[in-house]
């Protein structure tokens, strides 16, 4: 699985649709509102890399309100939740 933080500048006005809007595009697990330089950060969850390409640059980035946009693509997680989730795999709780 591969993992991408999309930081998102959007137009101020219509930040909550926005958020909405971008939930909705397969391959989008979670977008958040924040505070700081970026309106929202969304996080991406694809197989493939090239499909980066079709959630990010095909879909995302031609949401009508969506200014501009930064992706960072994760090498590794740490956290315990995703270390958790990675262990119980095909177990039942």
């Amino acid at each position: 699985m591969i993992t991408a933080f999309v930081l998102i500048k959007t137009d101020a006005s219509r930040i909550p649709e926005s958020a909405q809007e971008i939930s909705e595009i397969a391959g989008i697990s979670e977008v958040y509102s924040v505070t700081g330089e970026w309106d929202l950060i969304a996080i991406a969850r694809v197989e493939k890399h090239e499909e980066l390409a079709d959630v990010i640059a095909d879909k995302l980035s031609k949401v009508q309100s969506v200014v501009s946009t930064t992706t960072q693509i994760s090498f590794r997680a740490y956290s315990q939740h995703d270390l958790d989730a990675a262990f119980a795999l095909g177990f039942d709780h």
